[in-house]
């Protein structure tokens, strides 16, 4: 590759980016958000740049190039494991290519993405896996492991997610920290973290750079090598990840697990023990019990709302001392062998984390509350604010940092997020979309809707959009805030349209994606996980619908604490705090509408607050910049205005 001149180059019309990236474009917005991100890292430690970058703009490329050619290691960190992925495997291996760069690069996730293949073994005659499907997920595993470099379990395609033997055969903290220091050339995650701290450029994502400032913050060690810069993708989703590790958490899940372990290694390790496997499953019993204290429909409250209740008062004195008695008896016998003794220790952690969130329900810097499920609970300590941890754990660090995403300002100003990070001395940047939304989007705000808190607001929302998805001819998104009205929405729409209806939990949501883009007039119904990660191109989508501005439920117990927490120091909640969140939600589910330069589609936010309270206008200018309308027929217009459009088009040869 010829010597480039500055950053710009490499995405000009001639650069090396335009050479491997067919249809590419140059973008002045990816030249600017490149240009920053380089001089960044130039600046070195403690230089700290919050970048928004519309959709469209390239942020992925616009960061890969500077930590490329900068010369330092650099940690990218993003938000889920599939954005891992496609980073790693697809993105990055393009722009070397491009730059022709020899960087050494690694991908790096949580222990529990990787075999053990001691676990496995053990795995293959544990007593809670002996019937027949676990056993075969067990020899599709055992087959794979033979082959396998990475030992990355996403590469086992044939086996579900969620089936109950990946607990028992990867890698796990208390049992592979006994191993002696030679079972480690046999061990994934060892050579993965050897390779991480070898590379120039890692991969990870936030839940892993989280754990690693925790530790640090500890005191405990580290996860993560040492680097000279991060850059954080997706960074809008930071303060969320932080708060669950700068906090606590006991489920039933992890002492079922102790129990079910605890009884394996007894088979294996003190079979003359039996008085231990009637502890443990005791412990499974106490587990159990403790469940059915808790009211019996799922939910999530505070624990301060549950705690002196008789039953519960009850089963917690049960649970504590059934833990206790197998801690004890574990401490006996853990020098019998390593999985008992790894038992132990998460029996001395459990019943830590137990008392700590039992002792100090109100201290002020945690929220205590719980999490039920069909069957099983969790009791969780969130940080009232992580932006003092945060903050000391960057300090901490010498290195820069760059946090970008599509959603970071609130009206143009980047302090909300600021805030919740303890994030000083910034260098703020917004580069807007390189998408024509003038031209190619329309914003819909429907008249005469009663307020959103009305027991008929979801069928009166539905009336008003039935219209629309007959001028639009399907091909919609109807995003909710609530599961509720989403059942509510998809049974009003039974038998009066006549496109298909494809609804969040009727298959996995990467199938429910592909049915809408292959069926192209369908309409589909979700909730959050819909506002975020869909990209549908073309066609196939032209109209987004959102019901209610997305407002956190106030019934949530940390986000009810953390208002209470602000009331009581002096602030504004509600706008210092629920608006800027709500502006950042409403920004990513209207990212979903335009995701290409020749997309076109309607926006209809039929949330009557838009325009009859006065923070409405917050979520406006929040938006990307597209006519509104309240008249239908404007509406109607423009989508006889759109299929105009697409036979005037050229027909190719």
């Amino acid at each position: 590759m010829e010597a480039i001149d500055s950053i710009t180059d490499v995405f000009g019309d001639d650069g090396p980016i335009a050479g491997h990236l067919s249809g590419f474009a140059p973008r002045v917005e990816q030249q600017h958000l490149a240009e920053a991100i380089f001089s960044t890292f130039e600046a070195g430690s403690g230089s700290v740049l919050v970048g928004e970058a519309g959709t469209g703009t390239g942020k992925t490329f616009a960061y890969l190039v500077p930590a490329i050619l900068c010369g330092q290691r650099i940690i990218i960190s993003t938000g889920t494991r599939h954005l891992q992925d496609q980073l790693f495997y697809s993105d990055l291996p393009l722009v070397k290519r491009a730059l022709s760069s020899a960087v050494s690069t690694s991908l790096l996730k949580g222990r529990a993405n990787y075999l053990c293949r001691h676990r496995l073994q053990r795995a293959m005659h544990h007593p809670a896996l002996l019937d027949e499907r676990h056993q075969q997920h067990l020899r599709i595993i055992a087959d794979w492991s033979r082959t396998t470099g990475s030992g990355d379990i996403a590469e086992v395609m044939a086996v579900p997610e969620d089936s109950m033997v990946w607990g028992f055969v990867v890698s796990n903290e208390e049992f592979c920290s006994s191993h002696e220091f030679e079972d480690l050339a046999d061990c994934f995650i060892h050579k993965a973290r050897k390779k991480a701290q070898e590379s120039d450029i890692v991969v990870v994502n936030h839940h892993l750079l989280c754990a690693d400032l925790a530790l640090k913050e500890q005191g405990f060690g580290d996860l993560l090598p040492s680097a000279n810069g991060f850059v954080i993708d997706e960074a809008h989703q930071l303060p969320d990840v932080a708060a669950q590790f700068f906090g606590r958490k006991l489920s039933s899940r992890q002492l079922l697990d102790l129990a079910r372990d605890t009884v394996g290694e007894q088979l294996q390790e003190a079979p003359d023990m039996r008085s231990l496997r009637d502890l443990a499953q005791d412990l499974e019993t106490g587990v159990r019990h403790f469940r059915l204290a808790f009211p019996i429909e799922p939910g999530r409250n505070a624990w301060i709302a549950i705690k002196d209740t008789v039953a519960m008062e009850r089963e917690l004195e049960r649970l504590t001392i059934l833990l206790g008695s197998l801690q004890e008896t574990l401490a006996d016998v853990a020098e019998r062998g390593k999985g008992l003794e790894s038992c132990h220790r998460r029996a001395v952690l459990h019943a830590e984390s137990l008392k700590r969130f039992v002792d100090n329900p109100a201290d002020g810097e945690f929220v205590h509350w719980y999490e039920t499920y069909r069957s099983g609970f969790s009791l969780n300590m969130t940080p009232m604010n992580v932006a003092a941890p945060f903050h000391r754990a960057m300090q901490a660090m010498t290195a820069s940092w760059v946090f970008t995403s599509a959603t970071l300002a609130v009206g143009g100003d980047f302090s909300h997020f600021r805030s919740q990070l303890g994030l000083e001395d910034t260098r703020e940047l917004q580069v807007d979309s390189p998408f024509d939304y003038r031209h190619n989007a329309l914003l819909y705000l429907p008249q005469d809707l009663p307020e959103p808190q009305s027991a008929g607001y979801t069928a009166a929302v539905m009336n008003k959009v039935l219209p629309v998805l007959e001028a639009s001819q399907g091909r919609a998104f109807l995003l909710f805030t609530s599961y509720r009205a989403m059942h509510e929405a998809a049974s009003l729409l039974e038998n009066r349209i006549h496109y298909p209806v494809l609804v969040q939990g009727q298959m996995p949501k990467r199938e429910l994606i592909e049915a809408f883009q292959s069926v192209g007039n369908a309409v589909l119904l979700g909730t959050s996980s819909f506002w975020e990660g869909v990209d549908v191109r073309g066609e196939a989508l032209s109209l987004v619908v959102i019901d209610k501005l997305p407002f956190g439920s106030p019934g949530d117990p940390v986000m009810s604490a953390r208002i209470d927490h602000m009331k009581q120091a002096g602030g504004n909640p509600f706008f210092e705090f629920q608006v800027p969140q709500a502006a950042i939600a409403l920004k990513q589910g209207v990212g979903r509408l335009i995701r290409d330069v020749t997309d076109r589609g309607v926006l209809v936010l039929c949330d009557p607050r838009i325009r009859s309270r006065s923070y409405g206008e917050v979520f406006i200018t929040s938006l990307p910049p597209m006519p509104i309308t309240r008249d239908l027929d404007e509406v109607q217009q423009f989508y006889r205005m759109e299929r105009e459009s697409y036979r005037d088009e050229p027909v190719e040869s």
